[in-house]
């Protein structure tokens, strides 16, 4: 089983610089934190739902490691077409990849749920055709109510997950709650916390203390959850987006605020928490692009995704949950262990749909950049 880590959003050298200008590149100029996330913007084609998929072909763009080594050659002898592999480590390389042209090249996309917002709201999403996707069925209906796509009119969610505290039994005297577990932790644990730095995940901890949404552009919200921040970065080991879960194991720290896949709970000493105050919905998306000329094996290509068989391997090798039902009950048919030995692979999707989901703040993403850069020059 592979543990490969690697940065589903942005690696902390690289936040800074990259998420708002490429939100608010491909975000629009309004701030879309509407129920439902914004129709498509795009008409959809007339596709065949009898076109001869060997005369097509793909491109897609996937974080590496996200997928089976071997998925082009499982496409091939599945539904006999040629995929052609792209690999972008952020998604901010995603975007640039999707945005510098009018046509890509790429066909279908792998990208965190508020860019397939900002793609779609730019006109550069296909609208789904459902009659060509069957295995949608395979979902949770969960899985249609987040914000940023209410009813997968333009993207089908490939895993999803939250974020909490991850911690180590053996070095904190009570299981932490809340957020202000993290921002204000009692003396012995000062020095032995870590927070993240990626903007939007920056902010969460004290925007849900301070009973904020975590989408907010609200100056005065943002600004009092900067004075939060400061105050609890004198307590702080460190801020690291990565090897928060090595420190952990190590004994270097003993509470961590961690994405839910990466919070190690293998070791016995390890346990993740959401906080009381609540916490976010993210999820990775698959997106078909408007100036795909394979619209046909676009679908045919997410529809095997769907497949229980392909996209339990996710859950398996990744463990980030997947919001397909028929794939987590072939998971905990088949590795019933995994699943008990892996905290986070427990939640449920009413679980899940607890969290706020994030959304494309469009032109307001700077606010969050800025609110970044201030607390991390901030004394």
């Amino acid at each position: 089983m592979s543990r490969i880590r690697y940065t589903r959003r942005l690696p902390a050298a690289a936040v800074a610089a990259g998420l708002a200008l490429a939100l608010t590149a491909c975000g629009g100029g309004e701030s879309p934190t509407s129920a439902d996330g914004g129709a498509p913007t795009a008409a959809a084609e007339q596709l065949n739902p009898n076109a001869d998929l060997s005369k097509q072909g793909l491109t897609i763009t996937i974080w590496d490691g996200y997928s089976p080594k071997d998925l082009p050659q499982q496409v091939k002898a599945k539904l006999g077409f040629d995929v052609k592999v792209s690999i972008h480590d952020t998604n901010e390389t995603a975007m640039a990849k999707l945005t510098a042209s009018a046509d890509s090249g790429i066909d279908v996309a792998f990208v965190s749920g508020q860019y397939a917002q900002a793609l779609n709201e730019q006109g550069l999403l296909e609208p789904l055709h459902p009659e060509l996707i069957p295995n949608l069925a395979n979902l949770y209906p969960e899985a249609s109510q987040m914000s940023f796509d209410k009813g997968n009119r333009f993207s089908v969610p490939y895993t999803w997950g939250t974020t909490g505290i991850c911690y180590r039994t053996d070095l904190v005297k009570a299981p932490p709650t809340s957020w202000n577990d993290i921002l204000n932790p009692p003396a012995d644990l000062k020095g032995k916390v870590t927070m993240m730095t990626t903007e939007r995940w920056l902010a969460l901890p004290a925007l849900k203390s301070l009973g904020y949404s975590i989408n907010t552009s609200d100056d005065k919200q943002l600004a009092q959850a900067k004075d939060v921040l400061l105050k609890a970065k004198q307590s702080l080991l460190a801020y690291d987006d990565t090897t928060f879960g090595s420190r952990l194991e190590k004994g270097e720290a003993a509470m961590v605020e961690a994405w839910d896949g990466w919070c190690p709970t293998t070791n016995p000493k390890i346990k993740f928490a959401v906080p009381k105050e609540g916490s976010d919905l993210w999820s990775d998306t698959m997106v078909i692009m408007k100036s795909s000329k394979n619209k046909e094996a676009a679908h045919a290509f997410i529809n095997f995704i769907l497949d229980p068989a392909v996209h339990s391997w996710v859950a398996e090798n990744i463990l980030y949950k997947v919001p397909n039902k028929a794939a987590m009950d072939l998971l905990a048919a088949n590795n019933k262990k995994l699943i008990e030995d892996n905290q986070p692979l427990q939640m449920t999707p009413a679980d899940l749909l607890k969290g706020e989901s994030i959304v494309d703040l469009g032109e307001a993403s700077t606010k969050y950049t800025r609110l970044s850069t201030e607390v991390s020059a901030g004394q």
